[in-house]
């Protein structure tokens, strides 16, 4: 299994960062992928077995493919030089306009809009390095303009998902429903606020996969053959 820690995500971003590392990779090869998924769909699980099956049919020298997921707003806040807490208000969506109100009134932190383009140059710069898996966040469509960079969206029936939830964190069905519902509202309304676009576009994706009728193993295969395809 890919470890998709924060050291191995900076540890990615070094190595593809490096000097050496530039002078290595040969023109054409770099390659990214997008997920973005409804909670509960296993998008972390998929995500883990593409990046051991890239990993096996896409080598990168000198660097490993990365998902990067929660990880990715610490790396957001390190490059930007930004208080750790303000991990807090942007879990995908969790800001209000009256606590964006109050921090340009009394600067206790960056309005949203801020923290989101920080957001936003993050996972370009990660994308134009090409090997990683860039989970939510509006990715695909930040990158939407990049061709080595594949979009996939997960879907599955929620009474799975929230069955999924309710095993895999420990919840009640009336808490894991909730949880399906409100992430779900959330992210789409992320995406409507801050790139004007529908999440549940299918326009806006190279693949829409139901992880209930494929299975995470070949949902991760289909996704990966459908890399290997890109465009150089």
């Amino acid at each position: 299994m890919i470890n998709a820690s924060l050291d191995s995500c900076l540890s990615f971003v070094n190595s593809q960062t490096a000097p050496s590392a530039k002078t290595e990779v040969p023109a054409g090869v770099r390659r990214a992928v997008t997920i973005s998924r409804q909670a509960g769909c296993g998008a972390v699980h998929v995500a883990e077995k593409l990046a051991n099956y890239l990993q096996q049919h896409v080598p990168l020298p000198g660097v490993k493919w990365t998902i990067f997921d929660r990880e990715l707003m610490d790396k957001v806040l390190a490059d930007h030089k930004l208080p750790k807490y303000l991990a807090q208000f942007l879990p995908e969506d969790r800001a209000s306009q009256i606590e964006d109100t109050l921090a340009d009134i009394f600067g206790v932190h960056p309005p949203t809009q801020t923290v989101v383009q920080h957001m936003a140059e993050t996972l370009l710069q990660l994308a134009e390095l090409g090997g990683v898996i860039l989970i939510g966040r509006g990715g695909n469509i930040v990158t939407a303009n990049i061709p080595h960079v594949l979009h996939v969206r997960l879907v599955a029936p929620l009474e799975e998902r929230v069955e999924r939830i309710s095993r895999e964190d420990h919840k009640t069905a009336g808490e894991a429903r909730r949880f399906c519902l409100e992430e779900e509202q959330a992210r789409a309304r992320y995406l409507k606020t801050y790139f004007q676009a529908d999440i549940n576009d299918p326009l806006k994706y190279h693949l829409v996969i139901n992880t209930s009728l494929m299975g995470y193993d070949n949902a991760a295969r289909l996704i990966g053959d459908a890399v290997l395809r890109l465009p150089a």
